[in-house]
């Protein structure tokens, strides 16, 4: 797959963070026996990986702006790019020692995203892509899986857990879409989620709550895989509500439909 220019370097600063990740990841283990515990190692890792990847990608395209999970905002000088980064999507997995963790880069062009780059590190799993070039996996080119009868489909989600998010409403969605599924999986990683949903792994995904850096990526993944993607609502507004239902044409209209019964 020829990548362009702007896509290399996003696969050059993921890629380069990418290998911090791991050399921390490797320590992780030998934390898990102190009385302080890996959470404060794991909080340094992010910014690092934060860090390694805003001077890659501000060293090649300098008038572009950032929005980030830990550097927060950054106006483009240019008035027309921002970078949307998340640097370790899946830190609790990361801090737990499970290897289903990636980093997400976007690239939004006038409101709109245009390409995106998921790496999970440990697994060497490269998804790249560009609006209007397609999804690929370690340069394979993905489709997202066409079955079209929820009893044979896997569906991914995101759980609240202590202090965060509605408890009460995903208990009443997970009411009405598990007896209608072949099974429901919680990754733990958003950005990985959406990837999997454009490689076919998973047939559906929904969640609520998150944030652009967590999805700017991989919705345009699952676009560009054939894939369809909305709100809670159907709309095209997820970086702004911070809820997402994908899969293909008839998963997300029957995913929507579940989730709208579970409301009411």
């Amino acid at each position: 797959m020829a990548r362009t220019a702007l896509l290399n370097v996003m696969v050059q600063a993921a890629m380069k963070a990418g290998r911090a990740l791991v050399r921390d990841f490797g320590e992780v283990e030998n934390l898990q026996v102190s009385r302080k515990g890996p959470s404060d190692f794991v909080s340094a890792a992010d910014r690092r990986a934060e860090e390694i990847i805003r001077a890659e990608l501000s060293k090649a395209r300098p008038a572009f702006g950032f929005l980030m999970e830990e550097g927060g905002e950054i106006p483009a000088e240019d008035g027309q790019h921002r970078w949307i980064v998340d640097p370790l999507d899946g830190t609790t997995n990361f801090l737990h020692g499970i290897p289903l963790f990636a980093i997400s880069i976007a690239l939004e062009r006038q409101g709109q995203i245009v390409a995106g780059v998921i790496f999970n590190p440990v697994m060497d799993e490269l998804y790249t892509c560009e609006r209007g070039r397609g999804v690929f996996l370690n340069d394979r080119r993905l489709r997202v899986a066409n079955r079209n009868a929820l009893p044979d489909c896997l569906i991914g989600t995101g759980l609240p857990f202590l202090g965060k998010g509605d408890h009460g409403r995903a208990l009443k969605e997970l009411r009405h879409v598990m007896p209608e599924v072949a099974g429901i999986r919680r990754c733990g990683a958003a950005a990985l989620d959406l990837a999997f949903v454009a490689a076919g792994r998973l047939d559906g995904f929904w969640e609520h709550s998150l944030n652009p850096w967590d999805i700017a990526a991989g919705l345009l993944m699952v676009r560009e895989a054939g894939g369809f993607v909305s709100d809670i609502n159907g709309k095209d507004t997820m970086l702004e509500t911070g809820s997402i239902v994908a899969g293909n044409e008839f998963v997300r209209a029957q995913l929507l439909k579940l989730l709208k019964n579970a409301a009411e």
